[in-house]
């Protein structure tokens, strides 16, 4: 574990104002302190007194400072770039989802044309979960709305448990790209929505992974009764599909006690999901697409570590950890970010930059809206007095 007295390479939530982004954008253009003085009307004493904090940043000063190093002032000036397509792209993908989500309740669309039967709509329902997996986010989200329109319209005219199915399960589709688009509002609808589905399926594994899903995006507070509350649901199930689940909602449990600093009850749900994977054997990827079994275990303890900030342990794990072929991209995009950032904290910058590139190269879309991409570039960029090569391009990549 991390020892008490060791500060962490990461900047901390505070550090972030004018002139750490100064200090950010300094560096990414690999200039000292003194190189950008010298192309300012500013004296060095000024820029490393606004850099640390300590003297504000007049708005003559930032337009010196942004015409120097090349970039718009709001680089400078505004919040960090949320990592997003361009907007107009943006709202192309997520606005006909969210327009098919609103239709839930309108019963039969007479204006729907070409209605697939249902043993091609529940095929195309795995294939989007599957696209997904394989960070094929645009291809699924382009495909979603048709799907869903298609499965809600056969829902009101041939209702049955298997259409009942699929249609939770594009919903549930739905919320992982609004997720990985950091649209959080959208991927609430689509939750309500699986909830609504998985109920008239009578399903209870599908209403668990509901609750597992709207845990993720909830408060730990809230959390932990939400993923509680659909181990409820399975309890006395023995079935292969019911242990894979309720050891997902362990592996939830664990991620909620990290950020709550509850290590006994990291241990405790961990411990149980280990049990768990023994006893559904292999890699459950089939199982409701949460890949659960001793890789992801292991992907969880990682995370984990990294929530508690053990990063000493963490390390360890990272580098002890060999996913096995069958890994989901998803899950090996994760890994990979996951990785980036211990070896970050372990100051080892370019073989950090090396995981985040090779994160990027694996699953470019889902890397560049991983929280973990955007902290271990900040931290990289505030641990080097100049920025290794290749950091620059991957901030700019990410909006930095």
């Amino acid at each position: 574990m991390t020892s008490p007295g060791r500060r962490a390479r990461m900047p901390a939530p505070d550090d972030d104002h004018i002139g750490s982004r100064i200090r950010e954008q300094r560096r990414l253009a690999r200039l000292t302190q003194r190189e950008l003085a010298d192309r300012i009307p500013y004296s060095l004493s000024l820029l490393s007194q606004v850099e640390c904090g300590a003297r504000p940043a007049t708005p003559g000063f930032v337009t010196a400072v942004a015409h120097a190093l090349r970039v718009d002032s709001s680089k400078l000036t505004g919040p960090p770039a949320v990592t997003a397509l361009p907007a107009d792209r943006l709202l192309t993908l997520v606005a006909p989802i969210r327009e098919a989500l609103d239709r839930y309740d309108l019963g039969p669309n007479p204006g729907l044309a070409d209605v697939r039967p249902v043993p091609d709509l529940v095929t195309e329902a795995d294939a989007l979960c599957r696209q997904v997996r394989a960070t094929h986010l645009r291809a699924a989200g382009k495909a979603l709305p048709r799907l869903i329109l298609e499965l809600t319209h056969t829902v009101y005219t041939a209702s049955a448990t298997p259409v009942w199915q699929a249609l939770a399960s594009a919903y549930r589709t739905a919320h992982d790209v609004a997720v990985k688009l950091d649209h959080p509002d959208l991927a609430r609808v689509a939750l309500d929505r699986m909830g609504w589905a998985a109920g008239r399926a009578s399903d209870p594994c599908l209403e668990a992974v509901q609750r597992y899903k709207r845990a993720t995006l909830w408060r730990c507070a809230t959390s932990a009764p939400l993923i509680t509350s659909g181990q409820a649901l399975l309890a006395g199930e023995t079935s292969r599909e019911a242990l894979a689940v309720t050891g997902q909602l362990h592996l939830g449990l664990a991620t909620v006690a990290a950020k709550d600093e509850d290590r006994a009850a990291v241990e405790t749900h961990l411990a149980a999901a280990r049990e768990l994977a023994d006893r559904v054997g292999g890699e459950a990827g089939d199982v409701h697409w949460l890949s659960f079994g001793r890789a992801n275990v292991r992907l969880h303890e990682l995370g984990t570590s990294i929530v508690l900030r053990d990063f000493d342990e963490a390390l360890g794990r990272a580098r002890g950890l060999k996913l096995p072929a069958s890994t989901l991209t998803s899950q090996r995009a994760r890994y990979l970010v996951d990785r980036a950032l211990v070896e970050m904290e372990a100051g080892s910058a370019r073989t950090s930059l090396a995981y985040l590139a090779e994160a990027r190269k694996v699953a470019p879309e889902q890397t560049r809206h991983l929280p973990g991409t955007r902290t271990t570039i900040r931290g990289l960029v505030h641990m080097s007095r100049r920025a290794p090569d290749g950091l620059g391009g991957m901030a700019r990549w990410i909006g930095v």
